[in-house]
């Protein structure tokens, strides 16, 4: 008899804490946002998601993220930070989110975005969790001239924005900054994902980032996510709903 009132009790413990674990507090209502870029990008690729943000009242700031490594992206998005006057959601895409990761402890930030984005834990040999998934087709287009990395244009197009309409990807092309070799096997400090509210957009049709290892990271973060039916530039194919996955995080959307 003990033994079965031992068990319904955990059962009723269970049952009490689930619920509380499963809907964490909504996070608050900001009216900033420090956006950070991807590889072979640069801040112009905010360029369509910005004034919908500009648009609920929302101050934007897109760090022009240097690509060398990840100490002087995170010092760059530090800076950033800084300049903000009060707390702001913090959002990265593609490799940008290796630096949301890191930089997302500061105290200024309120919640974190990643946009098809990278999500390491502190210290992760991110390529060797990567390697655990097919490798996208995008990355055969990765040209390495002394160091510093571009995608040719067959990639770019082809893989890299697909989904994005011509013209457009191939004015992000021109504008594509060189992005450091090393970059991709720096390792982070600290995780912020694990202590700040976090939502992830998936990219259903990515060639860049496999989209089950994008929805293994939103799992392990236990993010708020959605799933966007676009290529690894959602944030140029999707930018309205990539700024309400922003809005929600800043607290202005439910």
């Amino acid at each position: 008899m003990n033994v079965f009132r031992t068990l319904s009790l955990v059962a009723a413990l269970t049952a009490l804490a689930g619920p509380a674990l499963a809907q964490p507090a909504p996070p608050p209502k900001v009216h900033n946002v420090v956006l950070v870029h991807g590889a072979w990008a640069d801040g112009s690729s905010w360029a369509k998601v910005i004034p919908y943000l500009q648009a609920a009242g929302l101050k934007v700031t897109a760090v022009q993220n240097p690509l060398t490594s990840l100490a002087d992206s995170a010092a760059a998005t530090r800076r950033a930070l800084a300049e903000q006057d009060g707390p702001a959601v913090l959002v990265g895409h593609s490799w940008g989110g290796t630096v949301v990761s890191e930089v997302g402890t500061d105290p200024k930030v309120s919640a974190l975005v990643y946009i098809a984005a990278r999500g390491p834990d502190a210290g992760e040999d991110f390529v060797k969790l990567a390697g655990q998934y097919p490798t996208p087709p995008a990355r055969a287009g990765i040209v390495d001239h002394d160091g510093e990395t571009k995608l040719n244009e067959e990639a770019f197009l082809k893989y890299f924005a697909n989904g994005v309409d011509a013209t457009t990807a191939k004015a992000l092309y021109a504008v594509q900054w060189p992005t450091a070799a090393t970059i991709f096997a720096n390792r982070t400090t600290q995780a912020a994902w694990h202590d700040k509210p976090s939502f992830y957009a998936v990219s259903k049709q990515d060639k860049t980032i496999d989209p089950d290892f994008e929805r293994f990271l939103a799992s392990r973060m236990h993010a708020t996510t959605i799933e966007l039916d676009a290529g690894h530039l959602s944030l140029v194919s999707h930018p309205k709903e990539v700024a309400d996955l922003i809005l929600k995080a800043a607290g202005q959307h439910e």
